[in-house]
């Protein structure tokens, strides 16, 4: 899913660059509010998990490629806004010391995995709380919620591509939807299987959280 330097014309990765550094700056400053010193270990954990997840990729036809995401995961356990600061952070990483998607598209990158893969996690998480409290409920939401993080995800990927004029939109959409919608699969057992271990444990996770209750 990471993106290439020279795949995406200027108006696009710049358009992109400029909804991710919005969304960016946003997300900072809603952690800097919520974040107390108790919860900064676990975003670091969260971040080395995504960063290992992500770097197994499966060559996809167009030049990207298919991997885990991790943005439902780490949207259900920090909360959207430092699950962005999570993403963009292990994606700059990626960029700058392994080369894995490229420095000019690398808010492209952003926006598609830190910004669609978080918010549409947000958008199910939301959608669906008000028909189930159980945790097992709760986990069948959190696979949906990450299934289709991956598939929007890539859905944008796929848009940016064809709009640069780099791969027509016939072949791209079914290359990252296809791929993506396998993994999804995969993904979401993951996210399902530790959100209910961690609800069973008693935990409520920030991003499952409304006021004290949780998922309520």
């Amino acid at each position: 899913m990471h993106i290439p330097d020279g795949f995406l014309d200027t108006k696009t990765w710049a358009a992109a660059a400029v909804l991710s550094a919005g969304a960016l700056s946003y997300s900072l400053k809603k952690t800097r509010e919520q974040l107390t010193d108790r919860q900064v270990p676990t975003l670091g954990v969260m971040a080395a998990f995504v960063f290992a997840a992500q770097m197994i990729n499966f060559p996809i036809a167009g030049g990207t490629s298919g991997h885990l995401l991790g943005a439902a995961l780490a949207t259900a356990l920090l909360g959207p806004f430092s699950a962005s600061i999570v993403l963009t952070s292990v994606l700059a990483i990626q960029c700058f010391v392994f080369l894995d998607g490229g420095l000019t598209v690398l808010g492209a990158n952003i926006f598609n995995m830190g910004v669609v893969g978080v918010w549409t996690s947000v958008a199910i998480y939301g959608l669906f709380k008000k028909y189930t409290k159980s945790p097992a409920g709760i986990a069948v939401v959190a696979f949906l919620a990450s299934w289709t993080s991956v598939m929007m995800a890539a859905l944008a990927v796929a848009l940016e591509l064809a709009v640069s004029g780099t791969v027509p939109l016939s072949v791209a959409l079914p290359a990252m939807l296809g791929v993506h919608a396998l993994i999804g699969i995969g993904e979401g057992l993951i996210t399902a299987v530790v959100v209910l271990v961690v609800l069973n444990a008693g935990y409520c996770p920030n991003g499952l959280k409304k006021g004290e209750a949780c998922y309520e």
